[in-house]
């Protein structure tokens, strides 16, 4: 695979080619500007209780609403929803992923989902009143369009940096996308504390603050679609990659005869000869394990810290807001110092000492005050800091472990894992509560997943994965 320590010497084309390398990176870095906005003003803090109210308004005398014939608890819709979205993205992230590396056109297929997403969230200006099922089918549109969008920005990685640059390159995304989900957020939460200074009342206000996301999106969008290249792993001056083949004769029999000209006929075989594939490379199926581990006790630790604030610390919602803020804004530096630290000791050493981080979060959550809001705040930078840089570290050492020309496929697994199986870690959440009534006993369960991630990721021999799968080896591991 071509890398960007490849680039022909001749001074003058080694000068454009490293003006055009950088010139992708901001549309990299963009990308994740713009998306993030969708994550942080939508998901996390204003659709959920929004349209849990919205749902309210439908409900019948014994409280239920009826999508679909089914009876639920109005409480439990916005949750349900996300967990149906979720399951229907894993299907189309996988899909997806495989037309991306049949055609090459990950950049069309990328922005194509994320003005899909974007117009499904400025959609949601016009919720309201008991419009419950417009909620939530905008919801499933958009949050399945993110995921496809967020899994084919991560296969253009390999091609943006050299192996011993790709840490900081990873990590300097998140942060963009910390800065900018961020920067929205703070502008939405100063409209919707002061809405009656502008003549608004509070629901439409949130409306606002929702609909602004998705324009957000659909702007920030423009850069990535008019920098980025259409196929990921493409360098400038050098030629496209094409896509590994892991299944032998097969595979090379789809491509005579133009088949690839028609991705959408055989993109579910091609997917089948992935998904097969990978088990020629057990050791990046080892640290996908790794990854799922820990990665779905920090996805718990975000979704629930909220719930944890308010109803075990008694924090008021101006509090858990101003916790959400500080997340968003030590992630930026959080994800920038772990690709620092990461470039002097590599990835897997810091990932592993970032996990560490995390169980003395959770410990020092375990044992914090009641009703102290400087306590909560601090646990909240805690959570910022080895945030960003657990999670973009993950990713760069995750594309050092996947064939060249399948980066879209094999990041689209990576996905899986992060949002396929986000329910194991609230599923033990839950439990332990229900157990022993105590969010406390709740929140420490969760060592768990860190501890068996560590376990798992320490066994990872990472230099021979990488080698197993035919890339360069960073210098540091």
């Amino acid at each position: 695979m071509s890398t960007a320590t490849d680039l022909p010497e001749h001074p003058a084309t080694a000068t454009d080619d490293g003006r055009a390398l950088r010139r992708m990176q901001f549309g990299w870095y963009i990308n994740d500007w713009a998306n993030a906005a969708f994550s942080a003003t939508v998901l996390t803090v204003f659709l959920g209780p929004y349209l849990t109210s919205i749902a309210k308004e439908a409900a019948d005398a014994q409280g239920n609403v009826h999508p679909l014939g089914l009876s639920i608890r109005a409480g439990s819709f916005f949750p349900y929803t996300v967990s149906f979205s979720v399951l229907l993205s894993v299907g189309a992230m996988l899909l997806l992923g495989t037309v991306a590396d049949r055609t090459g056109r990950h950049k069309e297929l990328m922005c194509g989902a994320a003005y899909v997403g974007s117009a499904a969230t400025m959609g949601m200006f016009f919720l309201g009143g008991d419009r419950y099922l417009l909620g939530g089918g905008l919801l499933v549109v958009a949050n399945i369009a993110y995921a496809v969008s967020v899994a084919l920005s991560y296969a253009y990685l390999p091609g943006l940096a050299s192996p011993d640059e790709r840490d900081a390159v990873s990590s300097k995304g998140w942060a963009y996308g910390y800065a900018g989900g961020g920067l929205l957020l703070i502008a939405n939460l100063a409209l919707f504390q002061g809405h009656d200074a502008f003549g608004l009342d509070s629901g439409t206000a949130v409306r606002i603050c929702l609909a602004s996301a998705g324009l957000w999106w659909a702007i920030f969008t423009l850069v990535p679609l008019l920098r980025l290249p259409s196929r990921a792993g493409v360098l400038p001056g050098r030629p496209s990659v094409p896509a590994a083949r892991d299944g032998g004769a097969e595979d090379a029999e789809s491509t005579v005869g133009g088949k690839d000209a028609e991705p959408a006929a055989g993109s579910l075989r091609e997917l089948g000869r992935t998904l097969r594939g990978m088990r020629r490379y057990p050791l990046t199926l080892l640290y996908l394990g790794a990854f799922l581990c820990y990665n779905d006790g920090i996805q718990t630790v975000v979704s629930q810290a909220s719930l944890y604030g308010s109803e075990e610390l008694g924090m008021d919602q101006t509090s858990l807001v101003v916790a959400v803020l500080l997340v968003q804004i030590v992630a930026i530096g959080g994800a920038l110092l772990l690709g620092r630290i990461a470039h002097r000791f590599g990835a897997k050493s810091t990932i592993l000492g970032s996990l560490v981080g995390w169980v003395v979060t959770l410990a020092l959550g375990y044992f914090m005050p009641a009703h102290q809001p400087a306590w909560f705040y601090a646990l909240a930078c805690m959570i910022g800091l080895v945030l960003g840089g657990s999670q973009a570290l993950s990713r760069s050492l995750f594309s050092h472990m996947i064939p060249a020309g399948r980066e879209a496929e094999y990041f689209s697994v990576y996905k899986v894992s992060d949002r396929g199986t986000s329910w194991m870690g609230p599923l033990v959440f839950g439990l332990a509560y229900q157990i022993t009534g105590s969010y406390r006993s709740a929140i420490i369960s969760l060592l768990v997943f860190f501890v068996i991630g560590f376990a798992v990721l320490l066994k990872v021999p990472v230099r021979r994965a990488i080698e197993a799968v035919g890339n360069p080896v960073p210098e540091r591991l």
